[in-house]
């Protein structure tokens, strides 16, 4: 179970959210998952299924237009048979078109990241908490909103219509 195998799944996760591929994401995510966006919107710190932030991911991000989360460096800070735990930096873009003007909200900061071992699976890692330490963000964060709404009626973005 290596640090290139954290890695891995860590990289495999954010490209499989840009990608809007929710049953990767799905697998890479562990029954439980802690998540920590406190420096962000405020709040407390949730404790759900990896059904359940597939399923908040999914009411928000397929209204952008596109999505790109890019990362420095994952730098392992512990792994060993009972888990393991990286951090690296983050910026995540978040693209909205409307009437042929281009707008872009995106978020900087650090990701703490836990997994646990999943010895059967390739890699053998599942991620069981994130949490971001915002440094700054830049554009408008009412984008959120109306990816949101773009979700909730099925279309623009790549939003899907219901079926």
């Amino acid at each position: 179970m290596s640090d290139q195998n954290v890695a891995t799944v860590v990289t495999r996760l954010l490209h499989a959210v840009d990608d809007l591929d929710w049953e990767t994401v799905r697998e890479l995510l562990a029954d439980q998952v802690a998540l920590d966006y406190t420096s962000l919107w405020g709040g407390t710190p949730q404790e759900i299924t990896g059904n359940e932030v597939v399923a908040a991911w999914q009411q928000l991000l397929p209204g952008f237009d596109a999505t790109q989360h890019l990362t420095g460096p994952i730098v392992v800070t512990a792994a060993n048979d009972t888990g393991a735990t990286c951090a690296t930096t983050v910026r995540a873009y978040h693209t909205l078109v409307e009437d042929g003007r281009t707008d872009v909200w995106m978020v900087a900061g650090r990701y703490q990241i836990s997994l646990v071992p999943a010895p059967s699976a390739t890699p053998p890692w599942r991620i069981s908490g994130i949490t971001l330490r915002l440094a700054y963000e830049e554009g408008d964060r009412a984008l959120v909103e109306q990816a949101q709404a773009r979700v909730a009626k099925g279309s623009g973005g790549r939003a899907q219509p219901a079926t």
